[in-house]
C-alpha cells in the first residue's frame, strides 16, 4: 500500500530574493533551489526536515506558457503571476506514484499523466522526481499534486543534511506541523479529501475538521 505524506507547499512569488530576505528577517533560512529548465520556472526553498516551503517564480515566461497543459502547477503560475502572489497548493509525497494515480483515477478525478521533473541545485547536483497533478478543485480548493522522489526518505534526509541543505534556522528549532485551509465548506471538503487520499479524521467539531497526514495534520476551517 502506498504511503502518502505532506511533502511541501507551493507559494507563487515574483521575486525569489525578496522572499528569501523576508524569511531571513523572521529568523528563517531560505535559499535558491534552482531552475526547472524544461518548464521556465525557478524556486527558493526553506526546509523543516523533509517537509519544506517552496517559493516558485517564473524565470522564462515564454517557456512557461508552452509547458504541457497537464502540469497544473506551472500553468497556474502563468495565470496567477505577476498580479497575485499567493499560496497555491500542497504537494503530497508517496513511495508508489503509480498506485496513487490508479486510486485517484478510480474516483473519477482529472489525473494528469505522470511526468519526470529535474533541476540542478546550487551545488550543481541533479535533483530528480516524478509527479502528477490533479485538475480542477473541490468547493474552490485546488487539489494537491503528488510527487515521488528518487531514493528513500532516509537516503534523501541523510544527503540533504550532509550537504547542509537542511540545517537549523537562526530563530531556533522550527518544524512544520499543520497546513490550514480556510474554505467555505470545511466539513464537506475534509470529507472529500478523507475519501480521496485516505486521511483519517482526528477531530471534527463546529469549527472545522483535522485530518491526519502521517506525522502532520491538515486543518479545514470556516472562512472565505
Amino acid at each position: 500500500m502506498a504511503t502518502i505524506q505532506w511533502d511541501h507547499s507551493v507559494h507563487y512569488v515574483n521575486d525569489l530574493d525578496l522572499a528569501i530576505q523576508t524569511f531571513a528577517e523572521n529568523g528563517l533560512r531560505a535559499f535558491r533551489g534552482g531552475s526547472h529548465k524544461q518548464w521556465g520556472t525557478h524556486n527558493a526553498l526553506s526546509y523543516f526536515g523533509l517537509t519544506y516551503h517552496e517559493f516558485l517564480s517564473i524565470e522564462n515566461r515564454e517557456l512557461a506558457e508552452q509547458t504541457e497543459h497537464n502540469n497544473h502547477v506551472v500553468q497556474d503560475a502563468v495565470k496567477t503571476l505577476p498580479e497575485h502572489e499567493v499560496l497555491s497548493r500542497v504537494a503530497l509525497r508517496t513511495d508508489d506514484i503509480e498506485a496513487v494515480a490508479a486510486s485517484l483515477k478510480t474516483q473519477g478525478l482529472d489525473v494528469a499523466p505522470i511526468i519526470d521533473g529535474k533541476r540542478l541545485n546550487q551545488q550543481g547536483q541533479l535533483i530528480e522526481w516524478r509527479m502528477l497533478t490533479i485538475g480542477g478543485h473541490f468547493n474552490g480548493l485546488r487539489y494537491p499534486f503528488v510527487i515521488q522522489w528518487k531514493g528513500t526518505d532516509a537516503e534523501r534526509l541523510q544527503a540533504l543534511e550532509e550537504t547542509s541543505v537542511i540545517q537549523p534556522h537562526p530563530v531556533g528549532d522550527v518544524s512544520l506541523e499543520q497546513a490550514v485551509f480556510t474554505v467555505s465548506a470545511p466539513h464537506s471538503v475534509a470529507e472529500h479529501w478523507q475519501q480521496v487520499f485516505g486521511f483519517p479524521v482526528i477531530k471534527r467539531d463546529e469549527i472545522g475538521v483535522i485530518l491526519s497526514v502521517a506525522d502532520k495534520t491538515f486543518l479545514f476551517q470556516q472562512g472565505h
